[in-house]
């Protein structure tokens, strides 16, 4: 697959250095296993403004796919699903509930709490596919089992491709 992507990872305590990420290498290891390359990665805090700004930052250079992990819940620190507000131009709520369903199917219940968003940004000509996991390594796990089949189809789309 010819397709480049980036990891951010929100996380209050693996930014501030108090907990090892262990979900953003998750991501990267299963995304570069699929064959996609992974060219930027970050960690920062559930902040709205630190979220939206890493997203914007590591998709600046024609990136196809960003995987945020974490920061998903309805805790009162929860803040990715609001930061992708400003930055997706539309949202493709068919990936986002694929995720939360797979995450049931496996029997976690609490999957469904998940406010993860799964959408387009467009910046100058370049559109990248943005999707939000949750924080943990086996939420990761379940979410790349739904986007690794869709993915190649889903950035021939972003760039034009015919159905």
């Amino acid at each position: 697959m010819d397709i480049k992507a980036a990891v951010v990872t929100v996380s209050d305590r693996a930014s501030a250095g108090k907990r090892e990420d262990l979900s953003g290498p998750t991501a990267v290891r299963i995304l570069e296993e699929a064959g996609i390359a992974v060219l930027e990665t970050a960690v920062v805090p559930d902040d709205v403004r630190a979220i939206a700004e890493a997203v914007q930052t590591v998709a600046y250079e024609e990136i196809d796919l960003v995987i945020t992990t974490g920061g998903t819940g309805i805790t009162p620190q929860d803040y990715t699903a609001r930061a992708m507000d400003p930055l997706l131009r539309f949202d493709i709520p068919g990936i986002a509930e694929a995720i939360r369903a797979k995450g049931v199917e496996k029997g976690v219940p609490g999957a469904l709490l998940s406010r993860g968003r799964a959408g387009v940004m467009v910046g100058g000509r370049n559109r990248t596919l943005v999707i939000n996991l949750a924080g943990s390594v086996g939420a990761v796990e379940d979410g790349m089992e739904v986007i690794i089949p869709v993915l190649e189809h889903a950035v021939e789309q972003m760039r034009g491709g015919d159905h």
